[in-house]
């Protein structure tokens, strides 16, 4: 293929790419689209594989469906793990992601455990337990960017970034409450937090909003919070050109925890 044309189509790749970070998460792409143009385009790759892998999940019609499609992605990502990628601007454009930077596979195939337990999902014990899931789901994605916002601080901020997807996890599944149990049929909220203060599933199927609710809910925002503040010590190890935008990523994102609480808590609509 001539050089040109060759250029032209790894622009269309990214283009597929930023593409879909636009159109599903405009938090995510407002913050990361003012990186320098290699570092966005990285990102927005890494964005459009684990978009592909929540969706999935969350799109297919059946649990057999999702089986089916997350194994296809499966097989997708052991081709590009062993040089023969399948030819879509995903994959194409993650190719040459791992080639300009130093990428590593095993938070792509955590990122796909997290969807498995989406498939065979049972309702969290415990907060470690959301936080586990949360891990695989969310804070893989830290671990994909890292080599991209961090490169000469890695193996360092390998913790901090783990912590950074966590909160944000934690704070996806205080947003949507009510979308989970009625779209998804799933219960993030630890039924051992429940139990404490005696919220009852009764209660969260109508959507009950008293202070045993708010208790639950505030206790793992207050987590989630913690994390951030932690990870928040971190952010000059970050690349120069880069620790703006993580940051601000970060705000965005804690801050869904202030407009749940200015909405009384309802996250149930």
């Amino acid at each position: 293929m001539p050089e040109k044309n060759k250029v032209s189509s790894l622009e269309m790749d990214y283009k597929y790419c930023e593409d879909i970070i636009r159109q599903h998460s405009n938090s995510f792409y407002y913050a990361f689209s003012q990186l320098p143009k290699e570092k966005a385009e990285a990102v927005y790759a890494v964005y459009a594989f684990c978009r592909r892998a929540d969706d999935s999940i969350d799109t297919a019609a059946s649990k057999p469906e999702q089986v089916q499609q997350l194994k296809q992605l499966h097989h997708e990502l052991v081709w590009f793990s062993k040089g023969t990628p399948v030819d879509h601007p995903i994959w194409n454009a993650l190719g040459d992601v791992f080639e300009r930077f130093d990428m590593e596979l095993q938070p792509f195939f955590d990122q796909l455990s997290g969807q498995r337990m989406d498939i065979d999902f049972t309702m969290p014990e415990t907060m470690e337990d959301v936080e586990e899931y949360s891990y695989y789901v969310a804070g893989t994605v830290g671990l994909m960017l890292l080599p991209i916002l961090a490169m000469d601080n890695v193996r360092s901020l390998k913790k901090a970034a783990i912590d950074l997807g966590t909160a944000m996890q934690i704070t996806n599944i205080l947003r949507d409450v009510g979308e989970d149990l009625t779209q998804n049929n799933r219960i993030y909220l630890p039924r051992q937090e429940m139990e404490r203060v005696s919220y009852e599933l009764t209660d969260l199927e109508q959507g009950v909003i008293n202070d045993s609710f708010t208790a639950i809910w505030e206790t793992m925002a207050q987590r989630a919070e913690t994390l951030y503040d932690g990870f928040g010590q971190y952010i000059d190890w970050f690349d120069e050109d880069s620790r703006d935008q993580v940051l601000l990523s970060a705000r965005l994102y804690r801050g869904i925890l202030d407009r749940v609480r200015s909405r009384q808590y309802n996250c149930f609509q």
